[in-house]
Order: C-alpha cells, then structure tokens, then sequence
C-alpha cells in the first residue's frame, strides 16, 4: 500500500501552526484536536514540526509556555510522497523513533501520516488477506 492509498482512505487533513505560534497556543490545538503532532509553517513552506513529547522536554527544561515554536520544534523535518510505500515508511518511522511524517509533494503539503495509521493499514490489510484465505478454503 502507498501513502496516497491512506491519505485517500483517512484524509488530507493536517493541523498546522505558524512559526510564530506559542507554546500556549500548541497546547490549546493538541488537546482541541486530540493530536499529538502539529506541523509548523513558514507561509506555505513546512519549516518544522512539533510533538507532545517536545513540549514535555521543553516544559522540564523550566521553559515557559509563551516561547516560540521556532525554540522547540524539530527544523529536520523527515517528509514522505505520495508514492512511498507504507513498509518503508514503518521502517524510517521505527529507526528514526518518530511518529509523525508529513506528506510532501511537489513542495505541498499533502497531509501526514502517523505510526497508528501506518500500523492500522497492515492490521485492515492482514484482516483482508485472512478473509480471503478462508473464503478460497470455504469453496
């Protein structure tokens, strides 16, 4: 299965925020949207992205919640296309020990996939193959 194939199936939706937002603000859209990854936006570029567990590492450094997402997001933003196939993607995802890959395409932001969604494709997969065994031993 490709990317497109799950962005097809779970949608393009991404939440996003700009350079500028806070720490508050980021909280706020997380908990609002029942997420645990925002990418960061320079206009219509992905200039970063941010996760729960950088806020916990910001927030146990002393850092307050009116800094910049500019002084705790991730810059090296690892993105995937469209074509990308899933197995790779759970491989980059395990070995990179990240959770969140944005689709990029032709400098647009396509959507973003999550380890759940990755893991969930494979489990809808396995299920379909299963049934398939069993309707081909029923016959």
């Amino acid at each position: 299965m490709r990317v497109a194939d799950l962005i097809k199936k779970k949608g393009s939706t991404v939440t996003t925020l700009p350079a500028t937002a806070t720490v508050a603000e980021l909280l706020e859209t997380l908990d609002d949207a029942k997420i645990g990854a925002v990418v960061v936006l320079d206009g219509d570029d992905v200039a970063g992205i941010v996760s729960e567990r950088d806020v916990v590492h910001h927030l146990r450094g002393g850092r307050d919640q009116s800094a910049a997402l500019t002084d705790l997001m991730t810059t090296d933003v690892k993105t995937c296309t469209l074509e990308d196939d899933l197995t790779h993607l759970a491989t980059t995802m395990t070995e990179g020990r990240f959770r969140h890959l944005p689709v990029v395409q032709d400098g647009r932001l396509e959507g973003i996939v999550s380890i759940g969604d990755v893991v969930k494709a494979r489990l809808d997969a396995l299920e379909a193959e299963r049934d398939h065994l069993e309707s081909y031993l029923r016959q």
